[in-house]
């Protein structure tokens, strides 16, 4: 029997379940990979807003990660929610202790809801020590402007210019998430060094957003561990993730932001 591909997400647990590490573990399963979890902090969450924040001691985030990496060949990291430059730090020593290589850093600042998630002093720490690390970072429009301290961008060009500039901080690929924008169609533009390459879906008229840009990010790295290259991999996340929004009005999930349905090829 061939060995199963593994996906690890290191990120925030979303104790409603739509977003952190709970629809990292849902987007790995969905798209064909086994999952493990390394727990970053505990939120206090549902689709109305983060109620609470709950830091993992560092020293914690370091034993999961040695668990994980001592036993399991993991082929895949995905990065989420890390609120503190210590926990960055942490997370930093445990990825170059364990060699990991396929890294997508997702650069979770703000939830769906507006509730900040990460700390203005870990910004600095995540630029220096992380982006230099990752193979892609995958910033929404309001994180990609908040990165750069620029406006948001309003439009293709400016989205470009910015991967540019967030490319020349260390980062061998940009992903820009265009799902903010105001356009007929939802385009993301992923940077590499090959170029530019668009990639475009229809705008899904829905409430039910919570948890997209974990869901994306995780499905990249369950991509990338089953081996695909990186182009390849961004696109079958992004046909996934919109089908995903698409099908989410199937759920009648909490009183705000619903989750996508990660599950709707199934049920």
């Amino acid at each position: 029997m061939s060995r199963s591909p593994i996906a690890l997400t290191i990120a925030g647990s979303d104790s409603g379940g739509g977003a952190g590490i709970q629809a990292d573990l849902k987007a790995f399963s969905a798209n064909g990979v086994y999952g493990a979890s390394v727990i970053t902090a505990l939120t206090a969450q549902n689709t109305l807003g983060v109620q609470a924040i709950h830091d993992v001691p560092p020293a914690f985030i370091a034993a999961q990660m040695d668990s994980v990496f001592s036993d399991l060949a993991v082929d895949a990291v995905k990065i989420g929610m890390l609120s503190q430059p210590q926990v960055i730090e942490t997370v930093t020593a445990g990825l170059d202790r364990h060699g990991a290589r396929t890294m997508v850093l997702d650069p979770v600042m703000v939830a769906t809801s507006g509730d900040p998630l990460l700390a203005d002093s870990a910004v600095n720490a995540m630029k220096s020590l992380l982006f230099p690390r990752a193979l892609v970072i995958t910033p929404n429009l309001h994180e990609a402007a908040a990165l750069l301290d620029a406006p948001l961008a309003d439009s293709e060009a400016a989205m470009e210019d910015q991967a540019r500039r967030l490319k020349a901080l260390g980062a061998r690929a940009v992903l820009i998430k265009g799902g903010h924008g105001a356009s007929a169609e939802a385009v993301d533009l992923l940077l590499t060094d090959a170029g530019i390459s668009r990639l475009a879906s229809r705008r899904i008229a829905t409430l039910n957003t919570h948890g997209t840009g974990c869901t994306l990010s995780s499905a990249i790295a369950a991509h990338l561990a089953l081996g695909k290259p990186l182009i390849d991999a961004v696109g079958a996340a992004k046909t996934y993730v919109t089908a995903a929004i698409a099908a989410s009005d199937r759920l009648a999930i909490g009183h705000g932001h619903g989750p996508t349905h990660h599950f709707h090829a199934w049920w």
